[in-house]
């Protein structure tokens, strides 16, 4: 299935070479590639790491690129919990620990902001730079206020039932968001639809994607313990936004819990970047990350 489906998407430069990774009692597929300073691309739900094809091209001319799929999700296991962002902050460092990394610049989206936000409040002195990309971060900000967008309905929905509601029926769970979150639907492509939603149909899957949503509380109240201990981020960031979507409203949220945020709006998109917008909003990315401090 993996192969199959990989051939349906930008497919990641020869030279990646894939691992499974034992961490924090799971497993993580983890593609890695290039060398130089290392940066993490964590994908979000509706997608897997298979996103981030074109940005880890562009990056590995200088970089270390890691691109794990997160717990759950993907061609990574699917544990029966531990899907709070602060516990999957600690899968994300394990993984770094097994590839001998002590530091890495992230850029993340979507769910990956809420992992890469708890790892980066986490451990501090292992981040240089970080950019978020169009997705809220729990108790971060104007959280509450976002919840009643009813574009959100599904941050609660969950659970047996939903579960076997969508059973079989994951393409039409998934082309909701597709559709609705992108400027023009068209630009997530047939071809991307089919592979993700084969890899959201493997056993487990939806499951564990729910988990993710389902512990949106959690995440909240340990991101106000990590802003009330040690204080707003202090690293270089970028919030991210597609115009169609978030917009400015990322940097919104980010001043509220990082000192140094630079703004940045992809045109014409929505919240897909790598789909609707790619060239841009690697350009943006790379240009922020080689920026001096």
């Amino acid at each position: 299935m993996a192969s199959a489906a990989q051939a349906q998407v930008p497919p990641f430069p020869a030279s990646f070479k894939t691992q499974e990774i034992a961490v924090n009692d799971t497993r993580l597929h983890v593609r890695v590639g290039g060398k130089g300073p290392a940066v993490t691309l964590i994908h979000g739900y509706g997608e897997t790491g298979d996103m981030w094809a074109l940005m880890a091209a562009d990056l590995m001319k200088d970089h270390t690129v890691v691109v794990p799929d997160l717990r759950g999700m993907g061609l990574s296991a699917h544990p029966a919990g531990g899907f709070d962002k602060k516990n999957q902050a600690a899968d994300i460092a394990q993984v770094l620990d097994a590839l001998k990394i002590d530091k890495t610049d992230l850029v993340t989206h979507d769910i990956g902001n809420m992992v890469g936000f708890a790892f980066a409040a986490r451990y501090r002195d292992r981040v240089g730079r970080f950019v978020l990309i169009d997705a809220p971060v729990p108790g971060v900000g104007p959280w509450e206020e976002i919840l009643k967008n009813p574009l959100l309905w599904h941050f609660r929905f969950g659970g047996p039932d939903m579960e076997r509601l969508v059973a079989g029926r994951e393409r039409i769970y998934l082309d909701r968001f597709w559709n609705e979150f992108s400027a023009n639907p068209k630009n997530f492509d047939e071809a991307s639809r089919r592979h993700y939603a084969k890899l959201y149909a493997r056993p487990g899957a939806m499951h564990s994607g729910f988990a993710q949503f389902a512990a949106f509380d959690q995440d909240a109240v340990d991101n106000k313990a990590f802003l009330a201990e040690k204080g707003k981020l202090t690293v270089p960031v970028m919030a991210i936004g597609g115009e169609k979507s978030f917009g400015p409203t990322m940097a919104v949220v980010m001043r509220a819990a990082a000192d140094n945020v630079t703004e940045g709006v992809i045109p014409g998109s929505g919240h897909w970047i790598m789909e609707e917008n790619p060239q841009a909003t690697v350009k943006m990315v790379r240009g922020f990350l080689g920026a001096a401090n």
